[in-house]
């Protein structure tokens, strides 16, 4: 992935700053499935900043409520984000993920639309 891993920005940020994030992990996990569809369990907890046994349990929730779809390649999994599912939260219901996740991925590549999303 092209952004900053979360060790390097915890590094470069105050040490007295406090510790939270505006996303989710099912968010963060949700972003690295978008920009890279063959990503391993390994690659999403380093890009995360959690266990590799977390990746799995996030990544089985999104799979098992719609949100991505997990497909079997020979020895490893291909995801595939389904953008048109609506957002959990009750102040953004009425949004999908997908728009989320367009202006999330944009923000960090150099090449609009580079993400696999299904509609």
């Amino acid at each position: 992935m092209n952004s900053l891993s979360r060790d390097e920005v915890q590094r470069t940020s105050s040490p007295t700053a406090p510790r939270w994030d505006f996303l989710t992990n099912h968010a963060h996990v949700l972003l690295c499935v978008a920009h890279d569809p063959g990503i391993r369990l390994r690659d999403i907890a380093a890009a995360v900043g959690i266990t590799e046994r977390a990746a799995h349990r996030i990544l089985s929730q999104l799979v098992e409520e719609g949100y991505v779809l997990r497909e079997r390649k020979g020895r490893r999994n291909r995801y595939q984000v389904v953008a048109g599912r609506p957002m959990r939260h009750p102040l953004v219901e009425q949004r999908e993920v997908g728009e989320l996740l367009e202006v999330l991925i944009d923000s960090r590549t150099e090449e609009p639309g580079e993400m696999t999303l299904e509609a």
